[in-house]
């Protein structure tokens, strides 16, 4: 055999080894499969966990052994963490750093990131929408600006998968310049800034736009038409926005049918207990908060609100729901004046240990 011949069938063999080689490795390689993408939302409010770690406040899941938030919910079906975002806070609470770090500790556990942006140093609500002191004296060309670059930051360093454009903005916000009742036309373009800047610089945030309560929603979403968004969410509270939860159910069901969009219950919760664990007054405390006989303030109670709700929201073919602060447990010790005002609210009891009704964050049948 000469050398020229040995030297093909040398090419030769290598050729058919490595066309072997590589079917071999398309017969073999898996894909790494894409995220499901969530198709009810069972979601948590879980903004205090931060400071309640630093102060050294431990949780325990129902066999009582010490266990994170975060795991004990996700082991519950939780897929969602909603976190209020402040513009300068007096302390780190809800600051931009704080959240950051925070949101890339939930998705490292799987977990989706909802973020409800104040657009103030502190919080936001229907009574309550101070612009942040450093926009204070802008003029309205420069405010739109400077909610635009703002949110463009949030999309860009944190890229949250839901994102509130305002919290429970329902007489506006960034007050006096966005209030609905006085300046309409303002409020909308101030609105239209933050949504164009997720648009422009995120593929995959979706856009919430938040209403405290429910009877009053249409008039409110009817006034939205003119931006782009895909969720409507809404807060429901008993003591504050009606017990007959029928009516919330029509309404959801209403508000999805003629907006056509995904509807979520933002914020919700319900006491165990009327009882308190410091001295720190608490929001629910009588029986008039409650919906009785059907929803006592007892655990079962608690549970069975929630599993109702839960019935609401599937009957209405809406898109899930957030408890709100269920880990706000009174931290600071029996006798503070300045501890947690929601602790009979938490999903923890009075010796913070998770409480029945943490099984609502299973997906629905």
């Amino acid at each position: 055999m000469t050398f020229k011949r040995l030297s093909i069938l040398v090419i030769l063999s290598t050729f058919l080894f490595s066309c072997c080689t590589k079917e071999e490795e398309n017969e073999t390689k898996t894909p790494t499969p894409e995220p499901s993408p969530i198709t009810f939302v069972s979601g948590a409010d879980l903004s205090f966990l931060p400071f309640l770690e630093e102060n050294s406040t431990k949780f325990y899941n129902k066999d009582g052994v010490e266990q994170s938030v975060l795991d004990i919910f996700k082991e519950r079906g939780m897929n969602t963490v909603r976190l209020k975002l402040w513009y300068q806070p007096e302390t780190s609470a809800a600051s931009f750093d704080e959240v950051k770090a925070f949101s890339e500790r939930i998705k490292a556990k799987g977990l989706k990131v909802w973020l409800t942006v104040h657009y103030s140093d502190t919080w936001a609500d229907p009574g309550n929408q101070d612009t942040p002191e450093a926009w204070t004296n802008l003029s309205f060309s420069a405010l739109k600006d400077s909610v635009g670059d703002y949110t463009k930051r949030i999309v860009e360093q944190i890229q949250p998968d839901i994102i509130q454009i305002g919290n429970e903005i329902n007489g506006g916000f960034l007050w006096p310049s966005g209030r609905l009742e006085d300046n309409e036309s303002q409020f909308l373009a101030l609105m239209e800034s933050g949504i164009r800047a997720v648009r422009d610089h995120s593929s995959t945030s979706q856009i919430m736009i938040h209403f405290a309560g429910h009877e009053a929603s249409n008039w409110f979403f009817n006034k939205m038409t003119s931006l782009d968004y895909d969720f409507i969410g809404l807060s429901y509270y008993p003591w504050w926005h009606g017990k007959d939860m029928d009516a919330l159910q029509s309404n959801m069901s209403s508000l999805k049918s003629k907006y056509q969009k995904e509807v979520i219950i933002a914020e919700t919760s319900y006491p165990f207990t009327l009882g308190w664990n410091d001295w720190t007054n608490n929001i629910v405390g009588a029986d008039e908060h409650l919906i009785l006989p059907d929803f006592p303030a007892t655990q079962e109670g608690q549970k069975d609100f929630l599993l109702e709700l839960k019935e609401k929201i599937k009957l209405a073919n809406a898109f899930g729901f957030c408890y709100w602060a269920p880990d706000w447990v009174a931290w600071d010790g029996p006798e503070s004046q300045r501890g947690s005002s929601w602790e009979n609210q938490a999903l923890f009891d009075f010796e913070n240990k998770e409480t029945e009704a943490t099984e609502v964050f299973s997906s629905p049948e």
